[in-house]
């Protein structure tokens, strides 16, 4: 029996989830082995209603793949139609590369959702009489006018008896705002600002929650507490609020599925027998924040046995238009907790405390005091001079919190339906002095599991990276939001697109890209234009170059990395109208017409402007090229070769309009030749070059860059590969502005939004634009890990596997890991007299090729001489170099020096 063991078994990216929507989801797994050259070359999946159906026979599965011949680690169910709220097992086997089966994986499950709308058998329910939210502030506290006009949340209950023992149960709830639902006084499950953002006009996420242990025999209590989160709270630059975007109130779905010990079942869905109120959250905004008056609170509201008699009856709304989905993505959570480093008294009375790091979440008040007394919580990401919070770059939002104590006790207060950017915690109206421990900021984003980690001998290069991490960890947040402090927040496409690929090296981000692909297709337009902002709100023009194309490159990035064609299969007719509605607009192959808000190279310093028409064109070819991969990945051979001749096309064009045959291209930025020699717009006679007047370009800055958004990804990477890695590095360790390394001296924990943010003798850029979290500008991340540290993608899905670091600059080592579809792969080197070092990781069922810099008869291999090594081919040699093709296992090379 072969000594492969499949592990890490999925379902449509997820582990063992509830409530999967999918009809025919994809299972996935990798495999563990020992020694080297593992690999699978068939698997076999099975699928069972029950976990003892697999030692039954045959005959009692619900579907057998047969063996498949393939190395591919993932399988499209093709059993039975599958059935709502029901539970699957499956398991895995395969075969290796001698054609020796391994043994039966453990068993994985996943559970069906609620999959038809009748399912459901229930109606919207919310507030069924709005009492009075006149609640005067505490004294001497100013309310916030902007804030004056926003609801109290509601509060949602209902009792019911169960009469026998429960086997099983299921809670199915979602939100036309936010919800938090409680079952006999607990909270049902720790998802946040559930169930998360869409275009709610086209389909609401809805939540599955196991509750059997919440259950008793007897008497039952169910609630609900709802805010108004995306969908009738502030959103975005754009200060309206009730109905201006999705609807007026906010209102509940649910529906609890029992199913007894005797077999029977019974259900309970949300309807006009439950009861409404309004209680202690004042009111709870995104944008503006909440406000808590803990005198107000209804001790067991959520529990059996409480009064409810003067709460009203709910109104109710039948089921709209709107999809009611499974949430196909990791849910929001409280991930981390940060405590206070520092507290400083600015002003008398107001303390000041600070993280230690830029954060996204909420804070952890705790607080003695007498009842009445108000406490206010303002967060920000920077301070004034005079140690003062900065907020004037907060625009109209105002990311405050205010609780209002009960009395008698310690007590602690933590907002619900609310989330801030921040480092900075300013406190007041606190009673006495607050100790350091009184607040503690408690982290929240989208859980995408952390699958990739950076460092190297560079302290700065290694906050760099956490700075990337933190960014993105932040504003993922159900959505890829540009940045999570001021009145913006918004899902931009140009943002996501160029990040994408760090993001995928830091963290799984399959399922949330999945998600969130969805929103960008909600959000197309009638003629085939992608929008700017997904969701598709506050911002309704078609997108913009660089922006709309986030349609095509999302998911190509997500099938080079995750080898799943799903995504490409599910948008595939969007991502045609997206190229017929370009296409149609641009005879001539030059991208001049629908631009749209053509934000060209967002932010660059400088005033480098790249010729806007240009960088769409650019962006234009892009797409074609990575349609035709896309066809050709997922069997459409005449669309591959239709895309091709228009990438020829277009690149045809380009060079005819904007390149000269020494390789100048117009208006001689560095993101005009990064965007000319990654996307290959340049034939081979003019890359040279063009990588030339690239390396002129940056001279001509004095060694620094010039890129926005648009550009700043690839400027490092074309700039090694063109041979040019030592400019590069030289940018990486640049420390004046502007640089990555400036922010990082001047205090940053996570990536500007420009990067003259603050600057000295100027300060703070404008208000208007001045967001301290913004990943984009992190885009570099990518870098690091595909060059640096040199693990990359051959094929999609790592089924090939590239070793090639890149040592250079300050750098004595550098060392990553990856958890990649098919297992981790770390790539670790240092040099150190004269030798070069290197440990790779391969998994099995993967193969890698190793690029040393040095000849054959120099390099030693777990202390033997390369030729003597094991599973090692040689492939290519030449002075100083040898390229090698190794199989899965360990490795550790020795490369010494040719002089």
């Amino acid at each position: 029996m072969s000594d492969l063991v499949p592990v890490g078994l999925r379902c449509g990216g997820l582990v063992e989830p509830l409530g999967v929507d999918d009809p025919a989801p994809v299972l996935s797994w990798r495999l563990e082995a020992s020694g080297r050259g593992k690999r699978q070359s068939t698997y076999q999946v099975q699928v069972a209603g029950k976990r003892e159906d697999f030692t039954a026979g045959e005959s009692s599965l619900l579907w057998d793949s047969g063996r498949v011949e393939t190395d591919a680690p993932l399988a499209t169910y093709e059993g039975p139609h599958l059935v709502s709220g029901t539970r699957y097992f499956w398991r895995v086997r395969v075969w290796d590369e001698n054609g020796e089966p391994s043994g039966w994986s453990d068993v994985s499950y996943w559970e069906t959702g609620l999959l038809e709308s009748m399912d459901w058998g229930c109606c919207w329910i919310g507030l069924g009489e709005d009492p009075s939210a006149a609640h005067e502030p505490p004294t001497g506290e100013k309310f916030d006018e902007v804030a004056a006009g926003l609801a109290p949340s509601p509060y949602l209950r209902r009792t019911f008896t169960l009469k026998k023992p429960v086997r099983r149960a299921r809670f199915y709830a979602t939100a036309r705002g936010l919800y938090e639902a409680y079952l006999n006084g607990e909270r049902i499950g720790d998802h946040e600002l559930a169930p998360g953002w869409t275009d709610y006009h086209r389909r609401i996420q809805y939540q599955t929650y196991d509750v059997t242990g919440l259950l008793r025999e007897g008497e039952n209590a169910i609630g609900a507490v709802l805010g108004d989160g995306w969908y009738c709270g502030y959103v975005g630059f754009d200060p309206k609020r009730r109905g201006a975007h999705y609807g007026e109130r906010p209102q509940f779905l649910a529906r609890l599925n029992v199913e007894y010990e005797d077999g029977t079942t019974e259900s309970l869905t949300t309807d006009g027998s439950w009861r409404s109120t309004t209680g202690p959250i004042l009111h709870s905004d995104l944008l503006m924040g909440e406000r808590y008056d803990a005198r107000l609170e209804m001790d067991g509201w959520d529990e059996p046995g409480f009064d409810d008699s003067e709460w009203f009856p709910v109104k109710t709304e039948e089921l709209g238009d709107e999809m009611l989905v499974a949430e196909p993505s990791q849910p929001i959570r409280v991930t981390q907790e940060v405590g206070a480093k520092s507290v400083t008294e600015p002003a008398p009375g107001v303390y000041v405390f600070d993280l230690g790091q830029n954060m996204v979440g909420r804070v952890r008040l705790k607080v003695r005091g007498e009842a009445g007394t108000g406490v206010r919580l303002r967060h920000a990401e920077v301070l004034n001079p005079d140690g003062t919070i900065y907020t004037e770059n907060l625009r109209t939002a105002r990311q405050t919190d205010t609780y209002i104590l009960r009395g008698g006790g310690e007590e602690v207060y933590e907002p619900r339906f609310t989330f801030h950017g921040f480092r900075y915690v300013e406190v007041s109206g606190y009673p006495g002095e607050p100790p350091l421990e009184a607040v503690t900021g408690r982290v929240l984003h989208s859980d995408t599991p952390l699958v990739g980690s950076f460092e190297c001998s560079d302290e700065t290069v290694n906050r760099l990276q956490s700075n990337i991490v933190w960014g993105q960890r932040g504003n993922f947040l159900s959505v890829p939001t540009d940045c999570p402090q001021r009145d913006e927040r918004l899902g931009w496409l140009g943002d996501a697109q160029v990040f994408i690929r760090t993001a995928s090296f830091n963290a799984d981000v399959q399922a949330f890209f999945t998600k969130w692909m969805r929103d960008v297709v909600d959000g197309q337009s009638a003629e085939g234009g992608f929008p700017d902002v997904a969701p598709r709100v506050v911002t309704l023009r078609n997108g913009a170059p660089a922006w709309g194309d986030a349609g095509i490159i999302v998911p190509w990035t997500i099938y080079r990395v995750y080898g799943d064609v799903r995504m490409i299969s599910a948008h595939y007719g969007a991502m045609e109208r997206w190229m017929d509605y370009i296409r149609e607009a641009n005879p001539d192959y030059l991208r001049k017409n629908r631009l749209n808000n053509n934000y060209g190279d967002w932010l660059a310093p400088f005033g480098d402007d790249t010729p806007r028409e240009l960088l769409a064109t650019a962006y234009w070819a892009y797409d074609a090229k990575l349609m035709a991969e896309m066809a050709e990945a997922i069997g459409r051979e005449e669309d591959a070769a239709k895309y091709e001749k228009l990438f020829e096309k277009i690149k045809r064009a380009f060079n005819e309009a904007y390149v000269t045959p020494e390789g100048k291209i117009r208006g001689d930025t560095q993101t005009a030749y990064a965007l000319a020699l990654h996307m290959d717009l340049l034939p081979d006679e003019k890359r040279e070059g063009a990588a030339s007047h690239l390396v002129t370009a940056i001279e001509r800055e004095d060694w620094h860059l010039s890129t926005g958004f648009a550009g700043v990804g690839y400027l490092l990477p074309v700039l090694t590969e063109t041979g040019h890695a030592d400019v590069a590095y030289r940018l990486l360790h640049q420390e004046s502005f502007p640089s990555w390394l400036y922010t990082i001296k001047h205090g940053a924990t996570t990536i500007w939004e420009r990067w003259d943010g603050w600057t000295e003798g100027k300060g703070f850029q404008s208000p208007n634009m001045n967001s301290f979290n913004h990943y984009s500008l992190g885009s570099v991340g990518e870098w690091l890990y595909r060059y640096v540290a040199g693990i990359d993608a051959a094929e999609p899905g790592y089924g090939h596997v590239v070793i090639r670091p890149h040592p250079g600059g300050k750098l004595r080592w550098a060392r990553a890991s990856y958890e990649s579809v098919r297992g981790p792969i770390t790539s670790a080197w240092e040099l150190s007299d004269g030798t070069f070092r290197l440990r790779a990781s391969i998994p099995p069922n993967t193969t890698a090729t190793v690029h040393l810099p040095a000849a054959p008869d120099r390099i030693e291999e777990g202390g033997i001489p390369l030729q003597e090594a094991e599973g090692i081919e040689v492939v290519k040699k030449g002075k100083g170099h040898t390229t090698l093709k190794v199989g899965s296992g360990e490795y550790e090379f020795t490369a010494s020096s040719n002089q």
